[in-house]
């Protein structure tokens, strides 16, 4: 079998590792010109990271990753909502890791050239067309380099892992609207920075319709690691304002995000201070796409962001990308047939993560910012006096076992 992989993606590097790992060969294709290290941080959470521990990856992971200790919800004034432990520290048996986006897919690109060989990942090459027949499918790539005649490439199975712009499913669904906004705007940096809190720890300020999140994505070095914010702030009525087209990843200056870093708190940071240092923002509309009936058609199926977007909370974004991997890679292997093979994996990933996409657009567990802002806009002395421990777990850990990463161990205050 052969299948042909359109996106060198975290998605689509996962898969060629993954099915090279059961014998079966893959070919990827790229449309940019080369794999850089783009993006800020994200976390991959244990149910993922099991994944790529199983593809001998967890060495490379410690090395320019962090393993994550804690997460804690605050309100934008910097009170606590709700925190539990991360991790192999709360019952795991791998870590969490928050991480460099791009050192993640570069650790993953480097598996893939060292085992499947230099030939493996052609860049420069967009998806522009397919055919299929009873024996295959053939896909058309356009050079995205140099214009020149393009590739055509044949093969048993296709999939398309070219993320929420995804020239595969447009094919399939040509008259679907854009991406799904609700008029939340994200700035993200990252820098070098005085070690926060204990070093392996994350926070959330605020909800969905206005909030921070602050992490580290590297171990610490001489007192100092690189950390990692995001400011999410809802600018326009969506009703009123598609997302920007041009917005995916520009460059800003500070002087339209420091007024609305300014607004939250977060005990122990300088969040002002921090976003002053940040070299570089970045800016991106949150948006997703409302689920699919169907991501299979014939030999060819969606993975990932291409079938999946979601909103960036509960950090699960690339997690669900590396278990749509797995899944799909097993039922290849074990299938008589390549389509049986993309039916099963549709059968199992379309609802799972359909509700992930559904949850992630009230909040996800994040959720619980949400609830309790509502129900004391003006602040709280004890978070039990306005939502009780046992509501505030429903959401959070709720959506834990939603996600598939169901253990909630929570921190309990001393002094």
């Amino acid at each position: 079998m052969k299948v042909i992989i359109a996106g060198a993606g975290i998605g689509g590097l996962t898969t060629a590792l993954m099915l090279h790992a059961r014998g079966i060969k893959a070919e990827i294709y790229e449309a940019a010109r080369e794999v850089r290290e783009v993006g800020v941080g994200i976390n991959v959470l244990p149910h993922a990271i099991r994944e790529l521990d199983a593809l001998g990856l967890l060495p490379a992971l410690d090395a320019v990753g962090l393993r994550t200790r804690k997460l804690s919800y605050l309100t934008r004034d910097g009170s606590e909502v709700w925190s539990e432990l991360r991790g192999l520290h709360a019952g795991h048996d791998v870590p969490q890791f928050s991480i460099h986006r791009g050192r993640l897919q570069k650790l993953i690109y480097d598996a893939v050239i060292d085992r499947l060989g230099p030939d493996a990942i052609r860049t420069g090459c967009r998806l522009a067309g397919m055919v299929q027949d009873e024996a295959g499918v053939t896909a058309h790539f356009s050079d995205n380099h140099d214009g020149g005649a393009g590739t055509t490439v044949r093969g048993d199975v296709l999939i398309c892992c070219d993320g929420i712009h995804s020239a595969g499913r447009r094919m399939f669904y040509p008259k679907e609207p854009g991406p799904s906004w609700q008029g939340v705007m994200m700035w993200r940096g990252a820098v070098d920075w005085d070690v926060w809190d204990d070093g392996e720890s994350m926070a959330i300020s605020g909800g969905l319709g206005g909030k921070l999140v602050l992490y580290p994505i590297a171990p610490p070095k001489d007192g100092k690691q690189l950390m990692n914010w995001v400011v999410n702030i809802r600018v326009q009525d969506p009703e009123l304002s598609p997302p920007p087209a041009s917005n995916w990843s520009r460059q800003v200056p500070l002087s339209l995000v420091l007024p609305y870093a300014r607004r939250f708190t977060v005990p122990g940071c300088d969040i002002e201070a921090l976003v002053r240092a940040t070299p570089s923002i970045f800016e991106y509309p949150m948006a997703d796409r409302d689920p699919l009936p169907r991501w299979t058609f014939g030999r060819v199926t969606l993975l990932g962001d291409a079938a999946h977007p979601m909103y960036p909370v509960g950090s699960n974004g690339a997690s669900q990308a590396i278990l749509d991997a797995r899944c799909l890679a097993d039922a290849l292997a074990r299938a008589e047939h390549p389509r049986a093979a993309l039916w099963s994996y549709e059968q199992d990933r379309l609802p799972k993560t359909a509700e992930v996409v559904r949850n992630n657009r009230s909040g996800g567990p994040e959720g619980v910012i949400d609830a309790v802002e509502r129900l004391a806009p003006a602040g709280f002395k004890n978070i039990d006096d306005v939502l009780s421990y046992a509501d505030r777990e429903a959401i959070v850990g709720g959506y834990a076992k939603l996600a598939g990463f169901g253990k909630v161990t929570r921190v309990e205050k001393t002094g």
